[in-house]
């Protein structure tokens, strides 16, 4: 079934809904879909570039065990 066979059968389905929990839950869901907003997009390009940096340290094993750093500082 595709994209716009799902969304008219969804929208056949929310207008003969009469189940008030299920409405406030979709709405709910709705309000929280228009208002997160992807971070990425707020960062700057020096911590984007620290982010690629960090990345690509790790695929290139460049990295440790949180527990071998706690041994090596004593905690």
């Amino acid at each position: 079934m595709g994209h716009e066979a799902i969304k008219l059968e969804l929208i056949q389905w929310l207008a003969n809904l009469e189940d008030d929990e299920t409405l406030d839950y979709l709405k709910v869901l709705k309000d929280l879909n228009e208002t997160q907003k992807d971070w990425w997009h707020d960062l700057t390009e020096e911590q984007k570039s620290g982010i690629a940096r960090g990345l690509k340290d790790v695929d290139e094993g460049r990295v440790r065990s949180h527990n071998d750093i706690k041994i090596q500082y004593g905690l």
